[in-house]
């Protein structure tokens, strides 16, 4: 498994990046840590704590682009490692199908997911992860919350972008929506 959490080369320069932002949808991936039971039920989903760009703080999934030939399994390790640390242990799915598809408009009233820089598809994945996680780069903080907390709406309120709608999506498909 890749172990390399920097960008890799043959990926655009910021000035491209929002020209092309501009003229097609970017591919991302979006990962919901979890913690699973000796049944494989998951016990508790991993939530991010971010600085957002206009200066405010929010909870967030592990979300991020899809490089120019790299496969969807090796964005998903990436974004992981990067955003959980090394010793994470995430379990990428044997399969590359998402449980879920979500669609970021820069309209926020369109999908109910916004990204004002874009339009974006985002393939939603479940990754139960085994060993030591820390928020890393610019995470500030990652909480580990009950099922039934990841769904309330008070913590929905505190996710930005449609990420509460993501993590219910999430806890739906696993039998474990409240």
């Amino acid at each position: 498994m890749p172990t390399d959490t920097h960008t890799r080369p043959g990926w655009l320069d910021e000035d491209t990046l929002d020209t092309v932002r501009g003229q097609v949808p970017i591919v991302y991936v979006e990962a919901v840590p979890v913690r699973v039971d000796h049944l494989g039920q998951v016990a508790k989903v991993g939530l991010l704590l971010r600085a957002q760009p206009d200066g405010s703080i929010s909870r967030a999934v592990v979300a991020g682009r899809v490089h120019y030939n790299e496969s969807l399994r090796d964005a998903l390790w990436r974004h992981l490692s990067k955003d959980l640390g090394t010793e994470a242990e995430p379990s990428i799915p044997p399969g590359v199908a998402p449980f879920t598809v979500a669609e970021y408009f820069p309209d926020p009233g369109r999908s109910g997911f916004h990204d004002p820089r874009q339009h974006a598809v985002a393939l939603g994945y479940i990754v139960p992860c085994a060993g030591e996680c820390h928020p890393a780069q610019d995470a500030l903080d990652l909480a580990w919350l009950s099922p039934t907390e990841a769904a309330s709406p008070d913590i929905a309120a505190e996710m930005s972008e449609g990420h509460g709608r993501l993590v219910r999506r999430a806890l739906a498909h696993c039998g474990r929506l409240p």
